[in-house]
């Protein structure tokens, strides 16, 4: 068997930055890979790849993004701040670099979809046009207004977000609601820059205790 690295408090904080920045990220496991997409008041587009999506609950429908400490650069959650509506969609091996690529620091009169080749795609028409973009290639697109955005101790922001729509390839979906992400291609980020493709394993009945577990072969079948 092979040796393990110990690191404490104080061994982590001695760590070079970019060396401790890669070993931090890399500590909760794989995460969701999703461009967040904006507009601003004159409807000038923007987009940025994030791993910090976390589910908040079902009823009401929640999402939370931690963004980094915003600086002049940060015009997608300036954007977000500014008109209250963002868009997630999920990334998939297809547009994986691509959408790597918009975490570059483009001048603010820049859209990343125009830099990096993606396409902006506008949920509804007219007065019901939601004001964020999402992303064309993207087979699950999610509109979102900001609920709340608090501030954390280490400068970033937390921002929650209320689902307003969602838009999904309709295959991708089980009798019983659930999206099978591995089947879109959707893929998953190790650390900062790792990407990982998803293969499922199983589908598991709802645990009780007085009963055994049950595996569901076809995804589609659902759970009653």
């Amino acid at each position: 068997m092979s040796g393990r690295t110990r690191l404490d408090r104080e061994g982590i904080v001695a760590l070079p930055q970019r060396h401790r920045a890669r070993l931090v990220n890399s500590l909760s496991g794989f995460k969701s890979a999703n461009l967040v997409g904006t507009a601003d008041g004159e409807g000038r587009t923007a987009c940025c790849i994030v791993s910090s999506v976390v589910h908040l609950g079902s009823n009401p429908a929640l999402l939370g993004v931690v963004f980094r400490p915003p600086g002049d650069d940060s015009h997608n959650y300036h954007n977000l701040a500014a008109t209250g509506h963002f868009t997630l969609s999920h990334v998939t091996e297809a547009i994986h670099e691509a959408a790597h690529q918009t975490s570059a620091r483009y001048a603010a009169d820049v859209s990343e979809f125009e830099a990096v080749g993606l396409t902006p795609h506008w949920h509804g028409e007219g007065e019901a046009r939601f004001p964020a973009p999402a992303v064309a290639e993207s087979p699950v697109r999610i509109g979102l207004t900001v609920q709340d955005d608090l501030p954390l101790p280490n400068g970033c922001r937390f921002v929650i977000g209320a689902i307003q729509w969602v838009d999904f390839v309709e295959e991708l979906q089980a009798e019983d609601g659930f999206l099978d992400l591995a089947s879109a291609g959707i893929i998953a980020i190790g650390g900062l820059d790792a990407y990982h493709t998803a293969e499922r394993v199983a589908r598991l009945s709802y645990a009780k205790a007085d009963r055994p577990l049950e595996s569901r072969e076809d995804f589609r079948d659902g759970w009653e």
